[in-house]
């Protein structure tokens, strides 16, 4: 089986592949701090809990797909892959690696790797044009041109980042649960917080979504906007873009990656 890790500001997902078909997922918080052994342990109890896997670390994986948007992340999970899974294939996303979307950005090397691996499994689920909504630490928009080329995208703080913000620079105002409010007329102070909230990003999503759909094709119409990230179902009934929700985005495209780079060379 093939063992995807998406490491993002906030959370790690990790999924574990039986072919095409995503057979478990976990999500951990992401610490810098950890080494590659306690990585390892962390691993090893996850996995050790699924009854296609064996007792011993490694047992039953057959390969490995990384991408990390945290350096000192990649860099133990590096080690990880060397010393506790010498003898199974690992791609690691970074410079080199074949992903078969061409970046048309000024400086291709800045584009974050998450958002690559998002492009390519877009148009490889959905087809180009297409828009990728990823809601996490920040709240990116990705444009994918028919031809599959990575042309653009834009980045907004995210959801939890702007809650934390306003309890911070709010003196009458506190963190808040992110939940639906009975109204969007807010009737206290948490109801009216989570209504701009909620409200909000989704305004945001529909304004960058239709603007950018402008420009990516001559009928708008004709582009696809999927929503990934561990906070999009807070805003999907609420988009009137969003045309599909695709939890499993990132590790659907490290499995690609993977084949690109492992099984078909």
């Amino acid at each position: 089986m093939l063992l995807t890790i998406d490491v993002g500001n906030t959370h790690t997902v990790l999924g574990l592949f039986d072919g095409e078909e995503i057979v478990e997922h976990w999500r951990i918080s992401t610490d810098a701090r950890r080494t590659a052994d306690e990585l390892a342990v962390l691993l090893q109890g996850l996995m050790g809990m699924h009854p296609l896997l064996g007792e011993e670390l490694g047992d039953g994986i057959d390969g490995i797909s990384i991408c990390s948007t945290v350096p000192s992340v990649l860099h133990e999970l590096r080690e990880v892959t060397r010393r506790y899974y010498g003898d199974v294939p690992a791609v690691l996303v970074e410079p080199g690696i074949k992903t078969g979307v061409p970046i048309l950005m000024d400086n291709p090397k800045e584009v974050g790797a998450d958002r690559i691996i998002n492009s390519l499994a877009a148009v490889h689920l959905y087809g180009g044009p297409c828009i990728v909504v990823d809601f996490g630490t920040a709240t990116t928009f990705d444009a994918v041109s028919a031809r599959g080329e990575y042309v653009g995208g834009a980045i907004a703080p995210g959801i939890e980042i702007s809650v934390d913000a306003l309890g911070v620079r709010g003196a009458q105002l506190r963190k808040i649960e992110l939940a639906r409010p009975r109204s969007v007329v807010g009737k206290n102070t948490v109801e009216a917080m989570q209504s701009g909230i909620l409200y909000g990003f989704a305004g945001q999503a529909d304004g960058i979504g239709e603007r950018m759909a402008r420009e990516l094709a001559d009928d708008p119409d004709d582009v696809t906007v999927i929503a990934t990230g561990g906070l999009a179902p807070l805003v999907l009934g609420e988009s009137a873009v969003i045309d599909y929700h695709e939890p499993w985005l990132t590790l659907i495209g490290l499995r690609l990656v993977y084949e690109r780079n492992v099984t078909t060379s």
